[in-house]
């Protein structure tokens, strides 16, 4: 039988709280004491995280300045450079031990993609990765971004696929430290679809009327529903809705506010 894979949707949560539970599922996972891959899916509010290979020139503002514009900033050890989070943006904090997959950082990065690429499908999105760079993309826009960190081969980090979020906070940044990329949302890839499908202008209007945008909660959760099914499928694991409290005891974990 398959093993269960406990998939726990926290809703909105800052980005501090969201990882010192990751930390704690780890240490559990690694301690033997969660028996099941975990994966988190959650929302942040409008945050940038720094991760070790973050390079100057990919801040066009300092990190004051950033905090001073009401964002968070966090310096964070998973690998890549600079990304940000924000609502409408799925952001998935995979707890994986790697031994009972394969202990292979680059075919865990290269399944991850494969995750997304092919839940993007499943939404009529064709979408690629860009060989030599991590992430997933769609017609030569980053739509998905991924930095992951292991430690004793159980994951933490993971990924942020871009769904209904405005797109103004990468232009704070120089996303993934990838100059000139050109982010793009589900929501967007969708209305480019159906111009497409009508014949339209490029510009998004057909017949002088603007194409709607997709009801932003319906596509959430389409997107949400297919990213866990093609996660499972991909990790050959059984997803199953579980509360936090099944997997990790009230008081374990304590950031800005404790669990």
């Amino acid at each position: 039988m398959t093993a269960p894979l406990a998939v726990v949707e926290l809703g909105r949560m800052d980005y501090a709280s969201t990882h010192a539970l990751q930390r704690a599922l780890c240490d559990r996972r690694i301690a033997g004491l969660l028996d099941r891959d975990v994966l988190l899916l959650v929302e942040h509010e409008s945050t940038v995280t720094l991760g070790r290979g973050t390079r100057a020139e990919s801040l066009p503002l300092a990190p004051e300045e950033l905090r001073r514009r009401g964002l968070t900033v966090a310096e964070i050890e998973r690998g890549g450079d600079v990304t940000w989070h924000g609502p409408g943006q799925l952001v998935g904090y995979p707890i994986l031990d790697l031994t009972t997959h394969r202990p292979d950082l680059h075919w865990y990065l290269r399944q991850v993609e494969e995750t997304l690429v092919r839940a993007l499908a499943r939404l009529g999105i064709p979408a690629e990765r860009n060989p030599g760079l991590t992430g997933v993309w769609t017609g030569g826009r980053k739509i998905a971004s991924i930095g992951i960190h292991v430690r004793r081969w159980v994951t933490t980090h993971g990924f942020a696929l871009n769904v209904v979020n405005d797109l103004a906070g990468f232009d704070l940044i120089v996303p993934c430290g990838i100059a000139g990329v050109e982010m793009t949302t589900v929501a967007r890839e969708a209305v480019r679809r159906a111009v497409g499908r009508s014949g339209g202008p490029a510009d998004g209007r057909t017949g002088g009327q603007a194409v709607s945008e997709p009801e932003t909660g319906e596509l959430w959760r389409a997107t949400t529903a297919v990213v866990v099914e093609e996660f499972g499928q991909v990790f050959d694991r059984r997803p199953e809705p579980t509360e936090l409290g099944a997997i990790v005891p009230e008081g374990t974990v304590s950031a800005q506010g404790a669990y």
